[in-house]
């Protein structure tokens, strides 16, 4: 079992840059998968980005080359660096964990872009 807990959501201007980070309540070093996912009002919850234990990075395409998915395992905290943020990324960004096939998600933090 994991506990999930996110930070660093906030209101920002468009073009601006907000940096989530996902505290974990154990180490996070043999977590096979964590990542970042959101879901804005009306729509389904979609993968934002995602790093494996051995650091490969899945990011979704509305996102490529502006946001950067992170961890320190050292601090048990995976980070979401968004840059160029638009008002399309106004969500609420969930932490999500997978372990052994199970999956465990933080409560999230909301993200507002305006324009």
């Amino acid at each position: 079992q994991v506990q999930l807990v996110e930070s660093g959501g906030g209101l920002v201007q468009a073009g601006g840059s907000l940096r989530l980070s996902c505290a974990a309540s154990r180490s996070i070093f043999s977590i096979n998968a964590m990542g970042w996912y959101r879901q804005a009002p009306g729509k389904q919850r979609e993968l934002v980005a995602a790093i494996t234990s051995g650091g490969s990075r899945t990011y979704a395409d509305s996102v490529k080359g502006r946001f950067t998915i992170f961890r320190d395992n050292n601090k048990n905290t995976v980070y979401l660096q968004m840059n160029s943020l638009n008002p399309e990324d106004t969500a609420v960004y969930y932490c999500h964990a997978d372990i052994l096939d199970r999956n465990y998600w933080g409560q999230g933090t909301q993200v507002t872009v305006s324009s």
